[in-house]
């Protein structure tokens, strides 16, 4: 078995132990444990950052169809760029949501 089937398995692991803390800690109302924040930090960050560089490559494929078309790109813009930038850069360390 190779490292990085390991590291997979390992971080498939920690992220179903981490969704099940996170319903606990709903109920609660505490604060984010360690390992959802390191989770957070070490895959969910670097995922939403490459869905807002994506978002933006695929707005700006869209922008000229939609100046063609007469809409305005505020729909797209807002859907593909700036809520996966909200997710990624402004919301709190460890929160999900």
């Amino acid at each position: 078995m190779k490292l990085s089937h390991v590291a997979v398995a390992a971080v498939l692991a920690l992220s179903a132990n981490l969704a099940q803390a996170d319903e606990y800690r709903e109920d609660a109302g505490t604060t984010p444990s360690a390992g959802s924040m390191a989770v957070d930090l070490v895959v969910v960050r670097p995922l939403g950052a490459v869905a807002t560089v994506l978002g933006v490559g695929l707005f700006v494929l869209n922008l000229p169809l939609s100046i063609v078309q007469g809409e305005p790109p505020s729909a797209p813009a807002q859907r593909w760029i700036v809520e996966p930038a909200r997710f990624t850069f402004s919301r709190p360390l460890g929160q999900m949501e």
